[in-house]
């Protein structure tokens, strides 16, 4: 099968070695977002804010790879602070709708610029 690499201007640039998602046949593998605004690639303040830009970038890049997020079949949540969980399960209900995707939510010491979240997701398209 083929790779197709996806890239959109409306997500950040990958700070790293690695692509904003890849395409395998009908399925997008997402690299982790953090709260990094594309335009100005800073992070936004406070744990809302990078939810809500989190899920405001993996919607760029699912759009970016002809889906949306309510095409995504699992997330995975990173949190510094697994006392915002109840935060993320409130903003991420205001993107998607049921049925919701499975996910897994996992305890992290640290992330990449010193985020507060990451989530990364895989998606399923036609």
């Amino acid at each position: 099968m083929t790779r197709t690499i996806i890239q959109t201007d409306h997500a950040p640039k990958a700070i790293g070695t690695y692509s904003q998602a890849v395409r395998v046949g009908n399925t997008v593998y997402f690299a982790g977002q953090i709260g990094l605004d594309p335009q100005t690639m800073q992070m936004v303040d406070g744990i809302d804010a990078q939810i809500r830009r989190v899920f405001d970038n993996l919607q760029a890049v699912a759009v970016a790879a002809g889906g949306s997020l309510n095409d995504v079949v699992r997330f995975t949540v990173y949190l510094t602070d697994l006392r915002h969980f109840a935060k993320v399960n409130e903003i991420m209900a205001a993107y998607l709708k049921e049925p919701y995707p499975a996910r897994a939510a996992v305890g992290v010491a640290s992330l990449p610029r010193d985020a507060l979240v990451e989530i990364d997701a895989i998606m399923v398209v036609a």
